[in-house]
């Protein structure tokens, strides 16, 4: 097939201006198929390194609209050249609304081109996609529970779970130097995890963008209780803010809550965590080799703050693949998606709560030959059944395409 490419080079770009995952993983192993990718020449990503503040600042908002307006027409621009030249036979992005408009999706379409679009935050960002997606031909979504949504909203969606590039994930042989460590940004629970490990002397360390900020002396003094208080205060504002308090107290008094399953109870607020546990974000080489480095790799299964927020919403994510392809022993919480894709106890292990998370951790440190029978088997899997390339024929085959 000849595929026209339109997609950020990374969902790190934010942070890391030079990470080239989603490259790497969608785009490399396109053209590692024997199909001719022809890439789009503009910049996807400039929402993300030179609009930061576009959602709140009314003067770079103007200045982003505009800069989207000549993405969009640019884009548009090169597909009709590039269809001109030879006939495209799909149209592949990683857009969302706030970035795309429908009708661009549409003049694409027009010309004769299967359109699909690649979005895996609709777990709790559905609502970036809704109007988009309809204007696709097909959705790939990894999000099993959101496919209702996305049909709901008229779109077409193709369950297609996420995965990792064996040509960029590997072993390093390298010694292991870290007992249980965790690379990923600091949100949600992942902070008041790291500090009931530390509490009870798990030897853990954590990589990643938001991680410094709890270092003590790196907010104001003063400034840690006001935030708390005014994110309980706008929570509370809301039906869901209530009702999650709700559910707090009667856990504090031992009555049923009807809350969710795998809720981290029994874990606190974070202020601060010893700085020598916390490091900045890795570069993407750095990030596969420090699973290697690493007796135990950690998942954390809740996305975003939804804990804080509503009743928490947990997925399948990029991680999960991540760490068995580059053959690191892989530590996640539970969730049932995940019996799928691994044999859990014998290719991954998965945890249900805090207090179980630590006596996981101190059996599998304990036991080396079980953990390396573990990841073994678990990185035989992923390199057999959990490939972008596994992933795109299924979808490609579904969607009539050769």
């Amino acid at each position: 097939m000849r595929i026209f490419y339109a997609a950020g080079a990374s969902p790190n770009a934010f942070d890391i201006s030079e990470s080239r995952l989603w490259e790497r993983n969608l785009h490399d192993t396109l053209a590692g198929m024997g199909h001719e990718v022809v890439k789009f020449g503009g910049d996807v990503t400039g929402h993300f390194t030179a609009f930061r503040n576009y959602r709140h600042d009314p003067e770079e908002q103007a200045r982003f609209l505009e800069y989207r307006e000549r993405m969009q027409s640019e884009l548009l621009r090169e597909v009709e050249e590039q269809h001109r030249k030879k006939p495209i036979d799909l149209f592949f992005s990683y857009f969302w609304s706030e970035i795309c408009e429908p009708g661009t999706v549409e003049n694409i379409k027009a010309l004769g081109i299967t359109t699909v679009n690649w979005f895996c935050n609709a777990s709790y960002q559905f609502h970036l996609v809704r109007d988009l997606a309809p204007r696709y031909d097909w959705c790939l979504v990894p999000e099993r529970f959101r496919l209702g949504d996305y049909i709901e909203a008229g779109a077409r969606p193709i369950y297609c779970q996420e995965a990792a590039n064996p040509e960029v994930y590997k072993p390093c042989d390298l010694p292991k130097e870290f007992d249980v460590t965790f690379v990923g940004q600091a949100y949600g629970d992942r902070p008041s995890y790291v500090k009931f490990l530390l509490d009870r002397k798990i030897d853990v360390r954590v990589w990643g963008n938001g991680w410094t900020r709890f270092a003590p002396g790196a907010r104001e003094p003063g400034t840690r209780g006001l935030a708390r208080v005014s994110h309980v205060a706008r929570r509370l504002l809301t039906p869901d803010g209530r009702r999650a308090a709700g559910r707090r107290i009667l856990r504090k008094l031992g009555l049923p809550d009807g809350g969710d399953v795998g809720d981290a109870s029994g874990l606190e607020w974070v202020h601060e965590l010893p700085p020598g546990v916390l490091g900045g974000i890795l570069p993407d080489e750095e990030m596969i080799r420090m699973f290697s480095r690493s007796r135990i790799n950690l998942g954390f299964s809740t996305c975003g703050n939804t804990r804080e927020e509503t009743d928490r919403v947990v997925q399948v994510r990029l991680r999960d693949f991540e760490v068995p392809m580059s053959g690191g022993f892989y530590m996640v919480e539970y969730m049932q998606e995940l019996e799928e894709f691994f044999d859990v106890g014998r290719e991954i292990v998965c945890y249900e709560g805090p207090e179980d998370l630590v006596e996981k951790i101190r059996y599998y440190l304990a036991h080396e030959g079980e953990r390396e029978a573990i990841r073994k088997a678990g990185h035989e899997r992923a390199l057999r059944d959990h490939t972008w390339k596994r992933r795109f024929e299924k979808a490609f085959r579904e969607m009539g395409l050769a």
